[in-house]
């Protein structure tokens, strides 16, 4: 049965799931092509009959993907969300899953997805809100949103518009303008609003408290191994933007080609300029207007002081990353050594030999995903979290998981992104990723729980797991999450002062 509600933009028609009404591919913005390519995202033009919104809608093009090529989801091997369409410029779409379109005024939960700046989809089937929505009585949204060149392509200084170096990210403040707008017909509260995302997701969570239109668009924020202390400094998103002008031979100051070519042209010239730098080539930049300044550098921004905010990682992030590298379980002494002076330089010695300590029965390969793992998401995500606590304003709580997936022969440990099926309590549809048993659910019934807590009050703390205070610089109690989860004071101490000089 189908259930048809009326937006700012016109009626869509969804369907319903067990309980839950799902509502895929709802336009929140116009085609950004042609004269919108490169500029802050619009409005789209108003419709009068309903819209169906039953599948999911088209996401961004990808690096390293020619338009029309389908995106995958974000854990090893997840391919690509059934019923997904390929990528396409037009690609501002997102996905609501409500338990019930009763104006109830329940929490809103506005999803955002990994994959760098380069990647990712809101549709992938990790994501899907339904038992989220369900467990919680709760709304779940999920974005699709511009990525790479197109997303992050900074000509402002080069002739073009001041702010398209943010265009991804105006594009999420325009979807977060459409939950304001138009949730409460969809069972949720506008004023009750939390961003979440993990890994670029996560910075995208970072960049959003820093960014004035973001004002008063969400109330309390968490970040999954995706602490964003920076974005790019303006010269360095300028260089990246002339050297692709010159790739594709257009003059700076007369960018109306830009409009017209092809977007494959436009991605093939980017991929190589980009190389494998996803996270710095083609991504936000401090351009002095949509971001005035660093999300939480040198300190936590004034604007958000008054969101509270969730923040944790997984203890061996970069295991994902490195499975699949020539080696990998086999990795030496000697490769240990030469991997951790490239990941943290002349720390490299002292922080092997803490870690060590730490994790006393970690191989050279997991002791290099370990150094890794601090060096990319757990280090700076104790900074921002110390910088939320100073500021003195709304609580920060911090978390690291520390469960172990068993698949790959128990090679992952606790890799990036395993947390996210167990957040939204999806691990009958990621037993690839979490494993056989009952371990993934039981650590589901605490980690979904609480988030979805946080969600509703700004205070994660439910029956399902031990009391869990505010981190603050004396104490820096941290959740672990394990099958017997439990608070540690300032875990990994000696890891932390060796990164803090």
């Amino acid at each position: 049965m189908s259930d048809i509600v009326v937006t700012s933009n016109g009626p869509v028609r969804g369907s319903g799931d067990g309980g839950v009404k799902i509502f895929k591919g709802l336009r929140y913005g116009a085609a950004p092509i042609g004269a919108l390519r490169f500029r802050p995202p619009a409005r789209p033009a108003a419709w009068t009959e309903p819209a169906d919104s039953l599948e999911l809608g088209a996401p961004a093009l990808q690096a390293g993907l020619k338009p029309g090529e389908k995106s995958g989801g974000r854990s090893a091997g997840d391919p690509p969300a059934p019923g997904e369409p390929g990528t396409s410029e037009d690609c501002l779409f997102l996905n609501v899953w409500t338990p019930g379109l009763d104006h109830k005024a329940r929490p809103v939960m506005v999803w955002l997805h990994g994959g760098g700046f380069a990647n990712g989809s809101g549709g992938a089937a990790m994501y899907d809100g339904a038992a989220l929505a369900r467990r919680g009585d709760t709304v779940i949204v999920t974005v699709n949103h511009r990525l790479n060149l197109f997303g992050y392509l900074h000509l402002g200084d080069l002739g073009g518009h001041p702010s398209s170096g943010q265009a991804g990210m105006l594009d999420i403040v325009l979807a977060l303008e459409w939950v304001r707008d138009n949730i409460a017909a969809f069972g949720g509260d506008p004023g009750n609003v939390t961003i979440f995302g993990e890994s670029g997701g996560g910075w995208k969570v970072c960049l959003l408290q820093a960014m004035p239109a973001a004002r008063g668009l969400f109330h309390k924020a968490i970040v999954q191994s995706g602490p964003g202390l920076r974005a790019v400094p303006k010269a360095a998103a300028t260089a990246t933007a002339r050297a692709l002008l010159d790739a594709l031979g257009i003059p700076p100051g007369d960018l109306s080609a830009l409009e017209t070519l092809p977007a494959e042209t436009l991605q093939a010239a980017a991929d190589p300029i980009a190389g494998d730098r996803l996270m710095s080539a083609f991504a936000p930049c401090l351009d002095g207007v949509a971001l005035p300044r660093d999300p939480f550098e040198p300190d936590a921004p004034a604007l958000s002081a008054d969101i509270p905010v969730m923040i944790g990682t997984n203890k061996d992030e970069t295991t994902l990353f490195n499975l699949a590298a020539p080696g990998f379980g086999q990795w030496s002494d000697a490769d240990l050594a030469k991997r951790a002076h490239a990941a943290v330089g002349d720390k490299a010695d002292t922080l092997v030999a803490a870690l060590r300590a730490a994790y006393p029965d970690y191989s050279p390969t997991h002791l290099i995903c370990a150094v890794q793992t601090v060096a990319m998401m757990w280090a700076n995500s104790v900074v921002l979290a110390e910088r939320k606590a100073t500021q003195g304003g709304a609580p920060v709580y911090m978390y690291m998981l520390t469960w172990e997936t068993p698949v790959a022969r128990g090679g992952l440990k606790s890799p990036h992104a395993v947390e996210i099926p167990l957040v939204f309590d999806n691990v009958e549809a990621a037993r690839n990723f979490v494993g056989r048993g009952d371990g993934p659910q039981a650590m589901a019934n605490q980690m979904a729980p609480a988030w979805l807590a946080f969600a509703r009050t700004g205070d994660p703390n439910t029956a399902e797991i031990p009391a869990w205070p505010p981190y603050e610089r004396t104490r820096r109690a941290t959740m672990l999450f394990d099958l017997d989860s439990r608070i540690e004071a300032d875990p990994l101490k000696e890891v932390r002062l060796i990164m803090q000089g």
